[in-house]
This record gives structure tokens, sequence and C-alpha cells, in this order.
């Protein structure tokens, strides 16, 4: 199946996420049709399906987050083949967001859906907490919510059992849960870990597809923080990796588990983790051709990373192969060997 991306046009580092969709073609730097523009929105997460016939029908899911200082609310719609959006209601998280006017949160992965898409979790920024719910299609029945064990909670990722969320309060922070089978977040004992120096500005998490490892972008201190996840959860001390080009924003994972970093810098990179917490690189930074990137977008297969350029409103494809990373349309020859 191709794949959607549906934008949020806030005029800062904001969401772009992919959902499996019989509609839609990615080239290189092409503007997309479809955009999601409603006010003050911190995140945006893509569920397929609604159900079986509404899958058939090219049929998914969108759920937004206001990050409203008092009682912040996610808004869910039903996205039609087209790339059109019903209102289907709004849920509330059971806290805060930390409010403001203009990506406030200034972070990836503020929502996050499970692998299966049928668990939806979420930070309150200003309570300083993190919400479960279920998802049924366009529809969210709260679970839980949990202390995040640190202030202003901005980015929570999951894989398997485990749910991990950044804090980015004071030197910023991370810590985790088991998530229980009926849905609700047990907090991990002795899980809770600083970052690698003082004030990193953490903007993102992200859980390796096979729970082995943990990583935070620092963006100020401009590292890529790495934690070895043990069996019962706890984590590894942190190891501090210079970043391949300045500002880091967003962190993600190949289904193979190479790690993918993009950066406001206007560049994405690629490595692989070695046991022992370092990176060895395998695509050095590679421009994006656009300016304010900060958000990326892997597609299920591993085959395809698309960037959201906020400050020229585009976005840009990249080709993954292997041992090789290459821009997406074909346009050029450049093939990018590890570094």
């Amino acid at each position: 199946m191709c794949s959607l991306l549906i934008k949020s046009t806030l005029g800062a580092c904001t969401g772009a996420f992919w959902v499996e969709s019989p509609i839609g073609v990615f080239t290189n730097m092409i503007n997309f049709r479809f955009f999601l523009t409603a006010g003050l929105l911190a995140g945006v997460v893509l569920a397929m399906p609604l159900s079986r016939a509404a899958a058939q029908d090219g049929q998914g899911a969108v759920f937004v987050m206001t990050n409203a200082a008092s009682d912040n609310q996610i808004y869910a719609y039903i996205r039609r083949a087209d790339g059109s959006l019903e209102s289907s209601g709004s849920f509330a998280t059971g806290g805060n967001g930390s409010g403001g006017t203009l990506d406030p949160l200034h972070s990836q992965r503020s929502l996050t859906l499970s692998a299966d898409h049928r668990l939806l979790f979420a930070v309150n920024a200003g309570s300083g907490t993190v919400s479960s719910f279920a998802a049924d299609g366009a529809s969210l029945t709260q679970l839980d919510t949990e202390g995040a064990d640190g202030s202003s909670p901005i980015s929570i990722t999951q894989a398997g059992d485990l749910d991990y969320v950044l804090n980015s309060g004071g030197n910023g922070s991370v810590s985790g849960f088991h998530i229980l089978g009926n849905g609700h977040l047990r907090p991990i004992k002795d899980s809770t870990h600083n970052l690698s120096g003082t004030a990193p500005a953490p903007t993102d998490v992200a859980l390796s597809p096979n729970g082995q490892f943990l990583v935070v972008a620092e963006s100020a201190a401009n590292m890529i923080d790495v934690f070895r996840v043990y069996p019962n959860g706890t984590l590894s001390d942190v190891v501090a990796d210079p970043s391949a080009s300045a500002l880091p924003f967003d962190v993600a994972f190949t289904p193979s588990g190479a790690l993918i970093v993009d950066g406001t810098s206007n560049s994405i990179y690629s490595y692989q983790i070695k046991w022992n917490q370092s990176l060895q690189t395998i695509t050095g930074a590679l421009p994006t051709e656009g300016l304010g990137s900060c958000w990326s977008v892997i597609l299920p297969n591993g085959r395809f990373v698309y960037t959201d350029n906020a400050g020229t409103s585009n976005q840009s494809g990249f080709a993954i192969g292997g041992q090789r990373f290459s821009y997406a349309n074909g346009e050029r020859d450049r093939q990018f060997q590890p570094g």
C-alpha cells in the first residue's frame, strides 16, 4: 500500500504522521494536497483501520491534541479515502497541557499510537502526567492517567509492553512504565534517569523496535542520548553521542533497528547503535533541501523516510536500503555508504 501524509500547519515544528492507505504517493520535495489546520495542536497521530469495511474503503482516523492549559483535549476525526476529515468528537485527557501560542512543547510524539493501533498515549505537560486511551476507530476511551515522575512531559514512546516518557523540565529526564493488559500504566521502579547535561532542550524520545535501546534527542546540546533497556524495564546510565549535525530534533527507528535523526539544521542522517550504546554512522548529514526540518516519518516497510520542513512548508522524501540512504525520487545519482 501507499501512504497518506497529513500535516498540521502551525508555522513551527509540528506533526506529520503516516497511515497506511490505498491513496497518496510520496515524491521528494512535493507539497501535499491534504492539510490539517486547527489552531494550537500539540500532536497529530493517525490510526488504521476504523473497521474492516472502512479499511477496504481507505478510511482511517486522525487524533490531535490541544495542549490546553486547562482541560487538555484530544480531537478525533474520521479520515475519508479522499483525505477529507469529519469530526468524531473530543476526549479529555484527564490532565492539563502547557498552553502557549506557537509550538510550546517543541517536541515530537506528544501523542503516540501503539503498534497494534489499540492504545493511544498522550502527555499532559502542565500537570506532569501521561494518559492512556483505548482506541476504537475514531473513538477514544480514557483508561489511565499517571504521574510522569518529572516536570513538563513532552514526548512518549512505546514498544511491546513498555512505555517511556521524556520530561523536559529542569535538566530533563526519562521515566518508564509497563503497559498492563487493561491498558493501564504501571510506573517502573527506579527507571527514571537524568539526561546527559544541563539545559539540553530535549525534543524527542524513541524506543527501538526490539525494546533494547531508548534514545533521546538533545537539541541544545547537539547530543543523542542512548540508554540500554534492561529486561525489567530499568535503564542503564546514559551514553551521550555527538550528533552528526547541529540541532537534532527527531529520532526514529526503522523496523530493522537503524536510527534516523533529522534536525532544524536542515539535514537527516542515520546510525547503527552498538551494544556499548555508541553510534556508528551509516549515512552522514544529508541536506533535506528545506528549512526548519524537524519531523520525520518512516514507512512500516522501512524503505522510505519523509521529513517535514516547517520553514518552507514542504516535505522531503528519502529512500532507505540496506547500507544506503538516498533521495527518494531518483533525480540524483548520489548514494550514501556507511561512515
